[in-house]
């Protein structure tokens, strides 16, 4: 008998369709798993649109084909349904096959009727002349199912939807698609992993798995009821006790279940279903007294599994309805998921229990701030929100457990919700009720009082809630009260510029024996990271970040490693990593939907990406559309970067009102607040929008009074956003020498805190003032809109004034020495290298002002007449209006980027669409050479 293997099999089929010989492939596949689709795709080979396809389903009563020589292609499917009549025919053929038979044999291995033969005993006698193939069909994996899932859902399709999906389907193609069927009809802007479960069993499954069980006897189905409870795979044993079955008699409908095919060995020595969602069909059929005595059984069977697993246990005994052992079990779950980090895991299981409306007032007082602890650690949840602010509310509640509540939601309000005002309120409102009754409490809402990025209060006021927290601690013996107050100590410290800050960073409890210790010590660094990268500490920020993610991501503290990972976002702009960044932003607000507070950063980089592309209506909706955070609640060093942002949209666009009233607010906001360190990214734009708008005066008290704020601080950032603002006023004035020179001291503590993207924006302005003309204003390149005359987006200059470029001090560079030519020269040679760092950051609309003013002064180029000869490629210029095109920007837009006339922008996209062959502006980019 031929022997049968394992190949690339369609390669055999080719062979055999072309006269080389007689193959057969038996395709092996479980319900589900896409046997039909296989044969309609070998159907579609090449080779077989020469050949005779004889298509075949068993069991359908159809007419025998006719057979005969030849390269012919002959498509079994049901194998396993095969009538005798059909397997005698299908026997002959393969014992007997002629040259150019390519044979294809579908069949459900659970199904035969002699395991392992496809068409029963005895085996077929396969000629030695016949090649033979066994194809086994597998089910998904999380990456095919993902990719299913984004075709039907598109941006919908959440990662934990997918993982959901995967897991409840076991990776069956077909229950996947009856799954995202019933989800495509969904009008959610977001698919989530609640909405997998509420999808329901698909019918198509249910009735397999139901008719499957009918099939068994009596006497044999409590065992499938029993894995049906279970809900996941079990050992025989654990099996056949909470199946209540002796070990002969459950021996027996065991093996009857795995032979009827409606249970599976999942892994060696595990039984339950092969579709974990089969389990919901087959248990929502169980009689209701069985289904409890079932739940009863189990719940005893898992309490004795060390360690006990309490959410299940939790589970069986509600089911069996014992409502005390219920909630008992549900409080040492709660408490062993917070205990091991899987804080997620406790919020899920907190919320679901606190839903039910019967549970007694005593157990919702000890476990909603469960709830209320893992909430403000982990990610939150709407249900959250909801569930601790009906708790509040309660009036049987001691005034001391809703004062801990008030304290985690007014967190959860403020944090993650974004709702400011409401967070503050819960938070006074939990310093009253906690009062002296329970300090360490107490401080940690007067530590949250005192976190100075938001918006409401002044330092001083922060300062003094921290003072008072600091005493409360001391006084009480809680270490985590102690730690709270350590960590904010530390944040606020560095965000100050405080010369003890790295000591108190230092001295964070990372290795805190209690819990709670390393969960402030991870939120300290990672806060510390933050405030030292709004200072400009970029190395001292790397260093923190990756100390406080390794921390976080230890022991569970997901909302902490989420904010962090925004922290990190903000410094791959400012350090020019661009390459992916601006997937990666929209991955991240997808991931952290429906909380804008941390989502925030990654808004702001995703709009100032998309203004340095020159899209500016993505820059304006990423920065303001539904999802971004108001001002007013979002953290100051942010708001104040993202009122840069927009001040530098409204000039480009010649909107000087709306340019200079977003300054003068921003601007209060900052000085209100007293940390000056936070306007380094407002300073130049906000100086340049009020002078601009007819208020010099303003602004120059606006640049003095930054000067004044950071006396005596360790700020890079900010000291050099001092000398860009100064660049900026001088260029105003019309003091053109001044400023080149003002705007090169910015370029060189740009290049030492390596941030290329200002460094070049500030190094091209120097060079706009020294190729000024005689008249005493610089002006603005020919064609380019006036609000970019004057610098570029983001950045502040710095420490020791020295040209980046060439090593000499920067206010020599323009003293003469080298003469008009000489200065001339430099200047447009920097123009270059700026022109050239746009481009490499793919900063196209910095590149095209910086080329724009570059061809305006550098010398013509000697070639002969004509115009370039580029054949069908595209040129330079085509291939920038082609990529803008592409965007969906139009052409008065793409004029405005490029210093361009509207109609030249016609030309070139005419130009470029017949060069590409692309058949609309959208194809460009995809078919561009």
């Amino acid at each position: 008998m031929a022997a049968v293997r394992r190949s690339p099999w369609p390669t055999p089929l080719r062979l055999a369709l072309g006269g080389s010989g007689s193959v057969l492939v038996l395709v092996e596949g479980c319900a589900g798993l896409g046997k039909t689709r296989v044969l309609h795709g070998l159907s579609g080979l090449p080779e077989a649109a020469e050949a005779r396809r004889i298509p075949w389903r068993c069991g359908a009563a159809q007419q025998r084909p006719e057979t005969g020589g030849g390269p012919a292609l002959l498509l079994v499917d049901d194998a396993h349904r095969a009538t005798p009549q059909e397997r005698e025919w299908l026997r002959g053929l393969l014992e007997q096959p002629w040259e150019g038979l390519a044979a294809v044999l579908a069949y459900r291995p659970e199904e035969l009727a002699t395991d392992g033969l496809p068409l029963g005993a005895p085996a077929v006698s396969y000629p030695p002349g016949l090649a033979v193939f066994r194809h086994r069909l597998r089910p998904w994996g999380a990456d095919r199912v993902r990719r299913a899932a984004v075709e039907v859902l598109g941006e919908r399709a959440t990662h934990e939807a997918v993982v959901r999906l995967h897991a409840c389907s076991g990776g069956v193609p077909q229950v996947v698609a009856d799954l995202l069927r019933a989800l495509g009809a969904g009008t959610g802007s977001r698919c989530t992993a609640a909405d997998v479960d509420a999808a329901g069993v698909p019918v198509r499954l249910a009735e397999l798995v139901l008719s499957r069980t009918d099939a068994l006897a009596a006497a044999d189905r409590p065992v499938v009821w029993a894995a049906a409870v279970l809900g996941e795979p079990a050992g025989r044993d654990e099996l056949l006790s909470v199946a209540g079955m002796d070990g002969a008699r459950g021996r027996a409908a065991l093996l009857a279940a795995l032979a009827g095919a409606v249970l599976s060995e999942v892994s060696p020595g595990r039984y339950g279903f092969a579709v974990p969602l089969a389990a919901t069909a087959v248990c929502e059929r169980v009689p209701g007294p069985v289904r409890e005595e079932v739940h009863g059984r189990a719940a005893r069977v898992l309490a004795r599994r060390r360690p006990v697993p309490w959410a299940e246990v939790a589970r069986h005994r509600r089911g069996a309805g014992r409502r005390k052992g219920w909630l008992k079990a549900v409080e040492k779950a709660a408490l062993a998921a917070v205990e091991e980090g899987r804080h997620q895991e406790a919020i899920g299981l907190l919320e679901r229990t606190l839903a039910v409306r019967e549970v007694p007032a005593r157990h919702r007082a000890r476990l909603a701030p469960l709830l209320a602890r893992s909430a403000v650690i982990g990610l939150r949840s709407d249900q959250t929100v909801e569930v601790l602010t009906q708790a509040v509310r309660d009036p049987g509640l001691p005034v001391d457990v809703r004062g801990q509540l008030r304290l985690d939601l007014g967190l959860m309000l403020a944090n993650q919700v974004g709702d400011l005002a409401a967070g503050m309120r819960e938070l006074e409102a939990a310093v009253e009720e906690l009062g002296e009754v329970r300090p360490a409490l107490t401080s940690r809402a007067m530590v949250a009082l005192a976190m100075p990025e938001w918006p409401t209060g002044t330092l001083a006021g922060h300062r003094e809630w921290l003072r008072r927290a600091a005493g409360l601690a001391r006084a009480g013996d809680s270490e985590v009260a102690r730690a709270a107050v350590a960590a904010n100590h530390a944040s606020l410290a560095v965000a100050c510029g405080d010369p003890q800050a790295r000591e108190l960073v230092a001295a964070l409890p990372v290795d805190g024996p209690p819990a709670g210790c390393r969960e402030h010590a991870a939120r300290g660094l990672c806060n510390a990271a933050d405030a030292a990268l709004w200072r400009g500490s970029y190395r001292w920020s790397e260093e923190l970040l990756s100390a406080g993610l390794d921390l976080s991501a230890r022991i569970g503290a997901s909302y902490t490693e989420q904010t962090a990972q925004g922290t990190r976002l903000l410094l791959d702009w400012w350090a020019g990593r661009w390459a992916g960044l601006g997937e990666r932003c929209e991955r991240f607000v997808a991931e952290t939907a429906g909380m804008p507070v941390v989502a925030a950063d990654a808004h702001l980089v995703r709009g100032m990406l998309a203004f340095v592309q020159g899209d500016w209506t993505q820059a304006v909706h990423w920065l303001t559309a539904q999802g971004a955070p108001a001002p007013e609640c979002t953290r100051m060093p942010l708001a104040a970067a993202t009122a840069g942002a927009l001040i530098r949209l409204a000039l480009v666009r010649d909107d000087l009102p709306a340019a200079a009233e977003q300054a003068r607010a921003a601007w209060t906001a900052v000085a209100e607040k007293g940390i000056w360190a936070w306007a380094a990214e407002l300073a130049p734009w906000a100086v340049e929008a009020v002078a601009r708008a007819g208020d010099p005066a303003a602004a120059r008290r606006m640049a003095a009074e930054f000067v004044r704020g950071l006396a005596g601080q360790d700020a890079p950032s900010a000291r050099a956003a001092v000398a860009w603002s100064r660049a900026v006023l001088e260029e105003y004035e019309g003091r053109g020498p001044e400023a080149a020179g003002s705007y090169l001291r910015a370029a060189a503590a740009y290049r030492e805190l390596a941030r290329p993207y200002a460094w070049a924006l500030t190094t091209e302005g120097a060079a706009r003032c020294s190729l000024a003309d005689g008249t005493g204003h610089s002006g603005a390149p020919d064609g380019a809109p006036d609000g970019e005359a004057r610098g570029g987006a983001d950045g502040a200059p710095g420490k020791n004034g020295r040209d980046s470029e060439n090593g000499k001090d920067s206010a020599d560079a323009e003293d003469g020495t080298d003469g008009e030519d000489g200065r001339r020269a430099h200047a447009v040679a920097s123009l270059r290298r700026c022109v050239e760092q746009y481009t490499e950051l793919g900063a196209v609309y910095d590149a095209a002002r910086a080329r724009t003013l570059l061809r305006s002064h550098q010398p013509p180029e000697v070639r002969r007449p004509g115009r370039p000869a580029f054949d069908d490629r595209l040129s330079p210029r085509e291939r920038e209006v082609a990529e803008l095109a592409a965007r969906g920007l139009m052409n008065r837009e793409i004029a405005v980027v490029l210093h361009l006339s509207p109609r030249t922008v016609e030309q070139h996209v005419a130009r470029a669409l017949r060069k590409t062959g692309a058949l609309s502006r959208r194809d460009l980019l995809r078919t561009a050479p």
